[in-house]
């Protein structure tokens, strides 16, 4: 695992799949990790494993959809450890819910934590990063959906994530900050992220 003595990583939706490995997979290599959810019970559960493997964590519980919720987390991982060097965005949700049935809670709920809390998140943490001269912020889109399941709604909002991701890139070059979307592939999610600081 490479070095990341120091690192402030905040990752959300860490509770569970790729944002609990990456949580893991951080802290072992020596990050601080600032662990989001929206629900305490399995983010609590990764910080107290990490912390009694000798790593070091903190859990935030918020909705990223939100635009305070995300604001209040991005101001609280500030306080408590000086700086944000890596944003994960791995927050999702993924409904199996078939077109012509679709509520439109259901819709709008997908877009606005898939999407819209990428963009809260990006906005708010590249402000820090902005004054800090640099940062990496890394956005996990599902690029192979099975054409079979009903998931109208999260295929647009990973089709939106991955046009999103490369326009934060280009505009927030220019500060110093990376952005990039990584395809969410389970067991190669490690090496992927791990490659781009190499």
């Amino acid at each position: 695992m490479k070095n990341f003595k120091d690192k402030v990583v905040l990752i959300t939706g860490a509770g569970k799949g790729s944002g609990r490995i990456l949580a893991r997979a951080f802290a072992a290599g020596g990050a601080l990790v600032a662990a989001n959810d929206i629900s305490p019970i399995n983010v609590d559960q990764v910080v107290e494993e990490i912390n009694g493997q000798g790593g070091r964590a903190k859990a935030y519980i918020e909705d990223v959809a939100k635009k305070v919720g995300v604001q209040n987390l991005v101001n609280q991982v500030e306080d408590d450890f000086g700086r944000i060097d890596i944003v994960i965005n791995h927050a999702a949700v993924e409904p199996n819910i078939p077109l012509l049935a679709m509520d439109e809670w259901d819709w709008h709920r997908v877009l606005d934590v898939n999407l819209t809390g990428a963009f809260l998140m990006t906005q708010s943490a590249g402000r820090v990063m902005q004054a800090q001269g640099a940062g990496v912020i890394i956005n996990l889109v599902s690029a192979n959906q099975d054409p079979v399941k009903n998931e109208a709604a999260f295929i647009a909002s990973m089709s939106g994530l991955d046009g999103f991701t490369r326009q934060a890139a280009r505009e927030l070059s220019p500060h110093g900050i990376r952005v990039y979307a990584v395809e969410n592939a389970g067991a190669t999610i490690i090496a992927r992220i791990l490659a781009l600081f190499e």
